[in-house]
């Protein structure tokens, strides 16, 4: 087994106290073929974990590239935010309370937990299960004590800098307990009732699914046993009276939705889209790495990280090129330079907002391929036409209103089967979930250019070559988790 720590700086770590290899984020980033052929685990020590940091992508790549990780990117987004891991406190404070008689009736201010370990066995229960929300290394829980009862003020990362010399001494017994143990994962509870909440917002400009549709949909799966319930932002809280959830708003993981996928997976229901599948889709540094890894065309790519890189875009793919933001999503963050000039001012523009920006070799297409593909397998074909007199399929004008380009359907058994092939593939890199693979036919073959966790689905456009059956094998796939919780 090999085991791989990855810290901020060089110094962070000194390698005489631990028999693992010890490399620099910025070196794993940037030599995507450490590694190859192996599957290590990799313990993430950056002293940074926010969103699109060094440590962020750290941890995103891993995935990308076949290794295990913790933290993982759900964690440090869970912990990026109060208001995202506040469903966890009321089953963490019940078992932080049950400590009070043991540690003398009062709590210390904070508390560090190293890999679900805590500084006495007293904390056993309450570390165990804060290691079990949220697998990282090193947790700071800030712990508000009162006569009756304790609460959690805050629950962060505890990076190697800030260490004490003491915790950094217990730090170091805690990673060799649990590079001793072998990793294990959660258990999730199974639903009972047949009832799914669509999340909508009905003021949405652009919405995945139309409401007509979705009223469509209820209707094919009322004939199934199945009620289909429309819920809301404000209807959290009752998520869990429902047995699956199909979210019909456009994902991001910085919203809602991302909190409704992840309180639906913690509740043990179905859910599309799910977390992971949300941020493995929503970064498209993380999607090229993947289909890369996984031997899925792509266009050609560089990376760009810095200054030095925008002359290594250039020769490597020419003018125009296209570059894109990583999280981006309906043709926005995605921009075409024609030249230097516009590379270079763009990407500085970029890059103050985002560590990682990618550029890809410009491919020039009448129209892209999207094939849906569900649980593994495509569900429907059809061709998104560029907008008028634009090189994407919608144009964002100044005017803030968006300009779509116009489709054409096509059955599975129509379209051709490299490309559904194709987009299978691909797919099921991210998981098994719904998703929309948008694809370029050319004379040099199939590139896939995105996959979507959020694809359009509306009744009259994406259905139209498979007719109801989309529908029906939609509903089938929420009611076999349901019936084979371990499928």
């Amino acid at each position: 087994m090999t085991w791989v720590i990855l810290t901020g700086r060089q110094n962070d770590l000194d390698q005489v106290a631990t028999p693992h290899k010890i490399i620099t984020n910025r070196d794993y980033l940037a030599h995507p073929a450490l590694f190859r052929g192996q599957r290590p685990k990799v313990i993430n020590l950056s002293n940074n974990y926010g969103y699109q940091s060094r440590g962020y992508y750290a941890s995103l790549l891993a995935g990308s590239r076949g290794h295990r990780v913790i933290p993982t990117v759900e964690t440090m987004i869970d912990l990026s935010e109060r208001k995202l891991y506040e469903h966890a406190l009321p089953e963490l404070e019940l078992a932080l309370n049950k400590c009070r008689k043991d540690l003398g009736g009062t709590f210390p201010a904070k508390v560090a937990i190293f890999f679900g370990i805590g500084p006495s066995k007293i904390w056993d229960r309450f570390a165990k299960l804060l290691f079990d929300w949220f697998r990282a290394p090193a947790l700071e829980v800030h712990i508000k004590d009162s006569a009756e009862w304790a609460s959690i003020r805050k629950i962060g990362f505890l990076p190697l800098a800030r260490m004490t010399e003491d915790e950094d001494e217990f730090f170091l017994q805690c990673l060799d307990t649990y590079t001793n143990r072998e990793w294990r994962d959660t258990k999730g509870r199974t639903p009972a009732r047949y009832t799914f909440a669509t999340l909508v917002d009905p003021h949405e400009e652009l919405p995945p699914s139309e409401i007509s549709s979705l009223r469509y949909w209820a209707r094919i799966a009322e004939k199934m046993g199945v009620e289909v319930e429309p819920i809301t932002r404000k209807d959290l809280a009752k998520l869990a009276n429902y047995d699956a959830l199909f979210i019909r708003e456009t994902t991001s993981i910085s919203n809602h939705t991302y909190r409704f996928a992840r309180r639906a997976q913690q509740e043990g229901m179905p859910v599309i889209d799910d977390p992971l599948s949300m941020i493995r889709c929503t970064n498209k540094v993380y999607l090229n790495e993947l289909m890369t890894y996984n031997k899925v065309p792509v266009p050609p790519t560089v990376m760009i990280a810095g200054t030095s890189d925008f002359e290594v875009a250039a020769q490597t793919l020419g003018f125009p090129l296209v570059l894109k933001i990583p999280d981006s999503s309906f043709s926005r963050g995605v921009k075409k330079c024609e030249n230097m000039v516009e590379l270079t001012k763009l990407a500085t523009e970029w890059l103050e907002d985002s560590d990682l920006l990618i550029a890809q070799k410009f491919i020039p297409t009448e129209y892209d391929w999207r094939v849906g593909v569900l649980g593994g397998q495509p569900l429907f074909a059809v061709h998104y036409l560029m907008a008028k007199k634009h090189w994407q399929i919608v144009n964002h004008k100044a005017s803030g209103k968006p300009d779509q380009g116009g489709i054409k359907t096509f059955t599975l058994k129509q379209t051709p089967p490299h490309v559904v092939e194709t987009a299978v593939r691909a797919a099921k890199c991210i998981g098994d979930g719904l998703y929309g693979v948008d694809l370029k036919e050319t004379k040099d073959g199939v590139f896939v250019i995105e996959v979507n966790d959020n694809p359009n689905l509306d009744h009259g456009w994406e259905d139209s070559g498979e007719k109801d059956e989309l529908w029906v094998r939609l509903t089938q796939w929420f009611l076999e988790r349901l019936e084979r919780p371990d499928k």
